[in-house]
């Protein structure tokens, strides 16, 4: 891929990350991989807040984190067919805040863009509220990625919206099944599958599971 357009920013960013204090550098080093542990998070949250609320959003909550994962593998597929080099081993005199990543594991597009645009977006499906918090936490981690060194812009840009836009289509397209499944499972008189599931309606597993029993 012509990597020319965006070099010119790349340098103007990393150059500019070199000016900052020390202190600042590390909390961006820092949140480049840390970001994506706090979208870990607020999967299992939102999972569990959805747990005594409708099979609709137990269904969204758990496929937030799958749709991401399948966003990632896209972002990973082609950067197997695309193959540009890191902007840290390409643009002349650009020296990268971390080490640059080894030759074959390549640039376009952005694998941490991708997973935050994906994390950011499924998040707010299962929570909107959750946008004010998520769509600031992606883009931050997409400059992040630039900030360092490892990336061209639009990587990081290309991730963001591949993530967002894979993740969406896998959500809306899975949810009515998933649902169908997470109301199976609250039927069930399984313990671990009242648990994953939730007991909906407000109604504590414990007390679904004794009701259960004794109509056993």
């Amino acid at each position: 891929m012509n990597s020319s357009a965006t070099s010119g920013l790349y340098r103007d960013v990393v150059d500019f990350a070199h000016t900052t204090p020390s202190w600042f550098q590390f909390l961006a080093e820092i949140w480049t991989e840390a970001g994506l542990l706090l979208f870990g998070v607020l999967f299992v949250v939102i999972w569990w807040q959805a747990r005594p609320t409708g099979s609709r959003a137990v269904a969204v909550a758990v496929l937030a984190p799958l749709a991401t994962a399948f966003a990632y593998v896209c972002s990973e597929a082609s950067k197997s067919v695309i193959q540009e080099d890191r902007p840290c081993r390409t643009v002349a005199g650009a020296v990268s805040l971390i080490p640059c990543p080894p030759v074959g594991d390549w640039s376009f597009p952005s694998n941490h863009s991708t997973i935050a645009g994906a994390a950011a977006i499924t998040l707010v499906l299962a929570r909107p509220v959750l946008a004010y918090l998520t769509v600031p936490m992606a883009l931050l981690m997409a400059f992040s990625r630039v900030f360092v060194g490892v990336h061209y812009p639009h990587d990081v840009a290309v991730g963001l919206v591949v993530g967002g836009v894979v993740a969406t289509i896998v959500v809306l397209l899975a949810a009515r099944p998933v649902q169908a499944l997470v109301e199976t499972m609250r039927a069930s008189r399984s313990g671990a599958a009242l648990w994953l599931a939730g007991p909906g309606d407000g109604a504590p597993v414990v007390a679904r599971g004794r009701h259960s029993a004794g109509r056993s």
